[in-house]
């Protein structure tokens, strides 16, 4: 790269950054989760009716007997601390904890249930398996009850006595080595639990085993001491009851605690109960079977999740395996973007979930942050997560989903330009921006080529309403294996380009670029399957064979005259023009400005040269004078430089100052009339 494109790459970058009811009921849905089908209905969004009230949650517990006092058998009272208070940045997260506990408690009871070998020693096997949680604003406490799987006290004291100590890890492992999995298991680490104590002095957990005739009562006030006590009245599964500190009073408020749930477990595949009204209403369509989702479906969901008003204009449904397990559903906006999206400081708009579990809201790094406008769900069962659940970890694994992601998205992109060009130009018109910033920021040959099969450029071979992608370039260009492209504001002036006179005059197919950071864009990409991109400035700066004036034609200035004249040139030029040349490119044109990356000079005009002195200006861009020795204009001003000194100085000027602005180099043409007028005066002073 040249000295003026190694100093304008970073501010070449820079341009692309600167320019009711939602859910009612639909047709049935299927989701298919761990190798079984289960239908599912979008739910009313109306508020529960009273003969809908259901709960579970009754102060049916009285303990009984001795409590027996046990020191937690991890090392230390600190380890406590530092899962209670330290491992989470939001103390909301201890519902999300609590839930994908009680879900993972539901999992287990409903696949021992299910087992030929152990169903049979399981009582009450039928029972609804759901999760209630009520809240008590007078008395401060916040309660969650599932009818899962409960535990023994033994159970009691190895998952909840050891801290990190995972009974779902466990139960995994003895699956495993039983050649089965129940994939629906969130938990893998066995400190949500310890989360409660983030927001409550004081835990009381009432746990019955499906065949045991009572429970048991856990209580501890996170000290590093707990407490267990025999129990009857206690329903089959598991209830935790926080008496919250003070300052998290909030938790125990209704609303508070809906928007929560929300927020992170409203996909979660058992009922969510507050309060005895249904919670979670809405399904998680990413998991159902894309031929039986319907338009209006998608609608509803794509509100849902993106917090808009407007419809989607592409619909991406994209479950596989293979190279990793996806889920994903995407969406593409109908509505332009604003100021707002435009930005890149503008987050992600891809959730991530794992197996129904929102991980993160605005995941950054599984998709590029070109791609920010593109709204939709990603679960992913294989994404490992640090011990809160709130950092991805194995970034090897990431950058794969990553990878997977975006080539899904540019391939579904590319087919529906092959589809429907005229639908997907309209969609490029809005959002073909964020594609060229992608080409522009990804520092990967092969991911800048993978966009780039996205872009579309008018042709000098084509009607002005028709565009092209480079593929479609690529297949009528014969045996050359270059692709030229000519910057300029318009159709008009692109086709008036001195620049383009000769390859216009050979049937040289050429891509106009009309936007400034077209270019910036295809000189960033340099080349595209194998073919180079050539800007038609640079393919005349680099034109050796134009330069030999071996077979001057007779209306041409001659060779030694061409010679004397480029010394002249070169003298009164000196400090704006680097080089003066003849060459044979030019027809109806006096002289063209080349410099090496026009692009970037093009670019560095405009953001950063009025800081400079003219001198300092000309310096980095290294200007090249193209002299046509067969234009009259030339050919004068051979004469004049003799005949008339003083006039041929002035029009030697003008010439320049004519050229770069026709090569895009000139901020501010106004700022030549004063010259221009010296011109004029000069030459009617002869008349």
């Amino acid at each position: 790269m040249s000295r003026l494109g190694r100093i304008l790459k970073l501010s070449a970058q820079s341009v692309l950054f600167k320019s009711g009811r939602d859910c009612m009921v639909r047709n049935n849905l299927k989701i298919i989760q761990a190798g079984k089908t289960f239908p599912v209905r979008f739910q009313h969004s109306e508020a529960t009716k009273e003969e809908d009230y259901h709960s579970i949650i009754k102060d049916t517990e009285k303990p009984i007997g001795e409590s027996t006092k046990h020191e937690f058998q991890a090392e230390t009272r600190m380890l406590l601390d530092i899962v209670a208070r330290s491992l989470y940045s939001e103390k909301e997260v201890f519902i999300r904890e609590l839930i994908s506990n009680a879900s993972d408690a539901l999992e287990k009871f409903r696949y021992i249930s299910l087992s030929d070998t152990e169903s049979g020693n399981i009582k009450d096997k039928d029972r609804a398996l759901e999760i209630h949680i009520s809240t008590d604003k007078n008395n401060r406490t916040f309660t969650i009850q599932d009818t899962g799987i409960g535990m023994t006290k033994d159970e009691l004291i190895s998952n909840l006595g050891v801290i990190a100590k995972s009974g779902s890890k466990a139960f995994l492992e003895q699956l495993k080595a039983k050649q089965t999995a129940e994939e629906s298991i969130i938990g893998q680490f066995g400190v949500g639990f310890y989360s409660s104590f983030m927001v409550a002095d004081k835990v009381e957990v009432y746990t019955r085993s499906p065949n045991e005739p009572n429970g048991w009562k856990w209580t501890s006030d996170g000290m590093g001491n707990y407490e267990i006590q025999n129990a009857e009245g206690v329903q089959p599964g598991t209830k935790i009851v926080l008496h919250l500190k003070a300052d998290c009073r909030e938790f125990s408020d209704e609303d508070t605690i809906k928007q929560i749930i929300t927020k992170y477990s409203n996909f979660i595949g058992s009922s969510i109960y507050l309060n005895g009204k249904k919670a979670n209403i809405i399904q998680p369509v990413w998991l159902a079977d894309p031929k039986s989702v319907t338009t209006q479906q998608h609608i509803d969901f794509y509100k849902f999740i993106s917090g808009s008003y407007d419809v989607p204009r592409y619909t991406l449904h994209y479950k596989t395996d293979v190279p990793m397990s996806i889920a994903a559903l995407l969406y593409f906006p109908e509505g332009k973007p604003g100021l707002f999206e435009m930005s890149r400081e503008t987050g992600s708009g891809v959730a991530l979930y794992t197996k129904r579990v929102l991980i993160k809201s605005h995941t950054d790094n599984i998709l590029p942050k070109w791609l920010r406008f593109v709204k939709g769900v990603v679960d992913s069962e294989d994404i490992p997560l640090n011990l809160s659940r709130e950092l991805l970890q194995d970034s090897n694994l990431i950058r794969k989903l990553r990878d997977v992601l975006t080539s899904r998205v540019i391939k579904f992109l590319h087919d529906q330009l092959k589809k429907n060009q005229e639908q997907y130009e309209k969609f490029y018109q809005d959002y073909g921006l964020f594609i060229k910033e992608g080409i522009i920021t990804t520092p990967i040959q092969a991911e800048k080529e993978n966009a780039a099969k996205l872009l579309l450029f008018e042709s000098s071979h084509l009607e002005s309403d028709k565009k092209i992608t480079l593929t479609d370039y690529i297949s009528r260009a014969k045996d050359s294996r270059d692709i030229f492209y000519l910057a300029a504001p318009s159709r008009t002036l692109a086709e008036a380009s001195p620049y383009y006179e000769s390859l216009k005059k050979r049937s040289q197919e050429v891509l106009f670029c009309y936007e400034p950071y077209d270019e910036l864009v295809l000189m960033q990409l340099q080349q595209f399957q194998g073919h180079k991109l050539i800007s038609v400035e640079k393919d005349m700066r680099d034109d050796k064979a134009a330069s030999d004036l071996t077979n001057l034609s007779d209306d041409s200035l001659k060779r030694s005259e061409i010679n004397e004249l480029s010394d002249w040139l070169k003298s009164k030029l000196s400090g704006k023009v680097v080089t003066v040349n003849a060459t044979t490119r030019l027809e109806n044109h006096p002289c063209v400005i080349t410099v090496e990356e026009m692009a970037a000079a093009r670019h560095f005009i405009k953001t950063q040269s009025h800081s400079l002195s003219e001198d300092r200006r000309y310096a980095i861009l290294q200007p090249q004078l193209e002299i046509n020795p067969r234009h009259p204009i030339i050919k004068k001003l051979h004469k004049l430089k003799n005949s008339d000194p003083q006039l041929a100085e002035l029009l030697a000027n003008q010439l320049f100052a004519n050229s770069m602005v026709s090569a895009g180099l000139v901020e501010d043409p106004r700022v030549l009339l004063t010259s221009m007028n010296d011109l004029l005066v000069k030459a009617l002073d002869k008349h």
